[in-house]
């Protein structure tokens, strides 16, 4: 099966993330860091998850691997998205992409595993949609806001 519904991975307090979970719900997966340029892409992240959390889920994985931007432990990372932009979009625990990229990763980005296409994450806060069956639909760079025209109309159609 071709989905990242596959995929469980350690959440950002120890707990387990079963994407199994989201079946029929669309799925955006971003890696994230706390003191980025993008950072503030946090809050524009919960409201589209707080607006559509009944058919979206938004699933956030800190990573340091891009200027060294998310230098921090686990806790601090949590203490820090909760407090400043109040996130409740599951978190993963951090992970690495470039170097030992994360299965998660590995399986977004190569079209040998995801069927889709190649794609690589240049810097924090590049995106990936998944439609309902955890099928890969398009993987969109940082600059591209959560509130861009193709994520809103993505989230929101069919």
């Amino acid at each position: 099966m071709n989905s990242i519904h596959k995929f469980k991975v350690e959440g950002i307090r120890g707990e387990e993330i079963d994407f199994a979970h989201f079946k029929g719900r669309k799925i955006i997966v971003a890696n994230v860091a706390s003191e980025c340029g993008n950072t503030p892409q946090y809050l524009q992240l919960q409201e589209l998850y707080e607006e559509f959390k009944d058919s979206l889920v938004i699933v956030g994985f800190p990573c340091n691997d891009f200027g060294g931007q998310e230098p921090g432990s686990n806790e601090e990372i949590e203490e820090f998205c909760t407090r400043k932009y109040g996130v409740s979009f599951p978190m993963a625990a951090k992970i690495g992409i470039k170097r030992q990229a994360h299965p998660i990763y590995e399986w977004l980005l190569n079209k040998a595993l995801n069927g889709v296409q190649d794609s690589t994450v240049q810097w924090n806060f590049h995106k990936f949609l998944l439609d309902e069956e955890g099928q890969l639909v398009r993987s969109l760079p940082s600059g591209v806001s959560p509130f861009d025209d193709v994520i809103i109309e993505w989230v929101a159609g069919p």
